[in-house]
C-alpha cells in the first residue's frame, strides 16, 4: 500500500511552497522523482527544492549534463534529467554513489529502467484547463509512505495559520526528534516546531520506558503549557501562534538567531549575557508553579515531580554508558549498584530541597538574546517541555555551567554568589550554605547524565560530534565533586573514571 496526495490548481507560487516544505524532509540516501509532460514545471519544482536546501545560487537544467551536483548546508543533492538517456545509460552515471553521498533529484525518470528504488517519493505534475496552475500528485514508496503523510499533515496545519503562504526555510535541530523551520512572509516571520508524539520505547523499569521513567515530554501538550505560564510571569517565552497538540505542531513567536553562543562570538560580554539569564532564575524563585497549567481550550497540565527515581535513573547514563566506552565492556552489576547506592542518599536530600521550576535545560543553546526588551524579558526562552517541580539549583548549575561551551570558573563564583545574595534578601529562610551544596549535588549529578548522554549518541547513534564537549563536561564534574559533602562519590568517580585532563577518546 502506497501514500498518495493529490493537489489541484496549485499555481508558480504554490509550487514553491510545496518545494519548501518537501525540503524538510530531505535526507541522504532519498529518490525523489518528478515526472509530467514537456512545460509541466518539473525544471520549475526541481529549482526551488534545491534553491530551498540552500547555497545555490545559479540552478541550471541538467538537460544536457544529464545530471548537475549540489553541494547545499543541508546535504548533497543530485538534480538528473533523462529525457536525452538511454536505460543501459544509467548504470554509467554512478547514482548509487549518488545516493550514498546524498539525495537524487530526477526528470523523466521512466527513462531509468529498472534502476529506481522502491523506497522513492514520486512526484507527478499534470496540466489543468488553466494554463497557470497544475495538478500535483506525490505517492510514497517505502519509508515514504509515512513521510509523506507527515508532509501532508503538516502542510494542512500551516495552511490554517496566517503563514500559509509564507517562503520555509529549514533550521538546525538538535538531538531531539524534533524539527524547526522558519516561515517568512514579507512583513514577518514564525517558527514552526514539528514534533511528532515519540514512541515510548521498550519498557526497562517497572514496566516504564526511559522517557516515563524521567519525565520527559512526549508531545507538545507541556511546551504550550508551560509557555503560557512563563508568560504569564511576564518572561519571553515565545508567542503561540497556533498549535495541534494531537499532530504535535505549534508556530511560535521568531526570536531570530541571537542565541546566547552566537551572540558571544559578536563580541556581547559573557558576564552581562549570563547575569541577565541568572535573573530570570530569581524572578522564577519568586512564586512556585501552579498545581495546574492552562491550555486554552484543554484540559490544564501539572508539572511531574523531578523524583529521585528520575535523577537516579538520569546519573546511570554515566555508568552504563561512558564507563563501558573507556572500559570496552560493560559494566559489572555489582559496580553499578555501588555507583547508585551512593548516590541515592544525596538525591534523596537533594528532591526534599528548596523547590520550585526546573526548566531543565536552561543553558545557552535555549536561551536568546533580545536587548530591545526590558528586565528579564531580554532572555529569550526555548526548549523547556521537560519542565519539572524540583530543587531550584539545578537551573543555576545547568546554566553556569553550560555544557555546550566554557564558562570561566571565576563567572560561575561571581554569579553564585550574586543569586545567593539576592536569594537571602528575597527570604530570611534561605540558607546558602545548603544551596551551595545543593548546587554541587545537582551539578554532579547532571554532568554525570551528560556526559552518559554524549557517550550514548556517540556510540549508539553515531553523533560524534558530541564528543568534543566530553572534556568541558568532566571539568565540572570534577569542580562539583570537590564539595565537602559528596567525599563518597568523589573517592567512586578517581577509582573508576580518569581525570578530565587524561580521557582517553572514545573509539567509534
Amino acid at each position: 500500500m502506497n501514500a498518495g496526495w493529490t493537489l489541484d490548481d496549485v499555481d508558480l507560487a504554490g509550487l514553491g511552497i510545496l518545494a519548501g516544505r518537501l525540503a524538510l524532509f530531505l535526507k541522504t540516501g532519498d529518490v525523489v522523482t518528478l515526472s509530467g509532460p514537456l512545460g509541466a514545471g518539473k525544471t520549475t519544482f526541481a529549482r526551488a527544492l534545491v534553491t530551498h536546501l540552500g547555497d545555490a545560487d545559479e540552478v541550471p537544467s541538467p538537460t544536457f549534463a544529464l545530471m548537475q551536483r549540489y553541494e547545499t548546508h543541508r546535504l548533497t543533492l543530485h538534480h538528473c534529467d533523462f529525457y536525452r538517456i538511454e536505460a543501459p545509460e544509467v548504470d554509467e552515471l554512478g547514482l548509487d554513489d549518488a545516493l550514498a553521498e546524498g539525495a537524487l533529484l530526477i526528470e523523466w525518470p521512466e527513462r531509468a529502467g529498472d534502476w529506481l528504488p522502491g523506497d522513492r517519493l514520486e512526484i507527478v505534475l499534470d496540466e489543468t484547463a488553466n494554463p497557470d496552475t497544475r495538478r500535483v500528485t506525490l505517492t510514497g514508496h517505502g519509508s515514504w509512505e509515512l513521510r509523506l503523510e507527515r508532509l501532508r499533515t503538516v502542510s494542512r496545519f500551516v495552511d490554517t495559520t496566517p503563514f500559509a503562504d509564507a517562503d520555509t526555510e529549514y533550521l538546525q535541530g538538535d538531538a531531539s526528534a524534533r524539527s524547526y523551520a522558519r516561515l517568512v512572509l514579507p512583513d514577518r516571520s514564525a517558527i514552526l516546531m514539528n514534533s511528532p508524539r515519540q514512541p515510548d520505547g521498550p519498557p526497562i523499569r517497572d514496566g516504564k520506558p526511559y522517557s516515563a521513567l524521567v519525565h520527559l515530554a512526549e508531545d507538545v501538550t507541556p511546551f504550550v503549557a508551560v509557555t503560557n505560564a512563563l508568560r504569564a510571569r511576564g518572561l519571553s517565552a515565545p508567542k503561540l501562534d497556533a498549535f495541534d497538540l494531537d499532530q504535535g505542531f505549534i508556530v511560535l513567536e521568531d526570536f531570530g538567531d541571537r542565541v546566547f553562543g552566537l551572540e558571544l562570538a559578536r563580541g556581547t560580554p559573557q558576564s552581562e549575557l549570563w547575569a541577565a539569564a541568572v535573573d530570570v532564575l530569581l524572578a522564577l524563585a519568586t512564586e512556585p508553579p501552579p498545581a495546574d497549567l492552562t491550555i486554552q481550550d484543554h484540559a490544564p497540565y501539572q508539572l511531574p515531580d523531578f523524583d529521585v527515581d528520575a535523577m537516579l535513573m538520569e546519573a546511570s547514563l554515566l555508568i552504563d554508558w561512558l564507563w563501558p566506552a573507556l572500559h570496552g565492556r560493560e559494566a559489572p552489576e555489582a559496580l553499578r549498584a555501588e555507583y547508585l547506592s551512593l548516590w541515592r542518599p544525596h538525591l534523596e536530600k537533594a528532591v526534599a530541597a528548596d523547590p520550585g521550576w526546573v526548566l531543565r535545560d536552561y543553558h545557552s543553546p535555549n536561551l536568546m538574546w533580545l536587548p530591545d526588551r526590558e528586565g528579564v524579558g531580554r532572555v529569550g526562552l526555548l526548549d523547556f517541555q521537560d519542565a519539572l517541580k524540583g530543587p531550584l539549583a539545578y537551573d543555576l548549575v545547568s546554566l553556569l555551567q553550560d555544557a555546550r561551551l566554557d564558562v570561566p570558573e571565576a563567572l560561575e563564583r561571581e554569579q553564585l554568589d550574586r543569586y545567593c545574595a539576592a536569594r537571602s534578601a528575597q527570604s530570611g529562610h534561605f540558607s546558602a550554605d545548603e544551596f551551595r551544596s545543593l548546587y554541587a549535588t545537582l551539578g554532579a549529578q547532571r554532568n554525570s547524565k551528560i556526559l552518559g548522554i554524549f557517550a550514548r549518541l556517540a556510540k549508539r547513534d553515531g553523533k560524534r560530534d558530541y564528543l568534543a564537549h566530553i572534556p568541558r563536561v568532566a571539568r565540572y564534574l570534577e569542580r562539583d565533586l570537590a564539595h565537602e559533602s559528596l567525599g563518597d562519590l568523589r573517592r567512586f568517580y578517581r577509582r573508576e573514571f580518569p581525570a578530565a585532563a587524561d580521557l582517553p577518546p572514545i573509539a567509534p
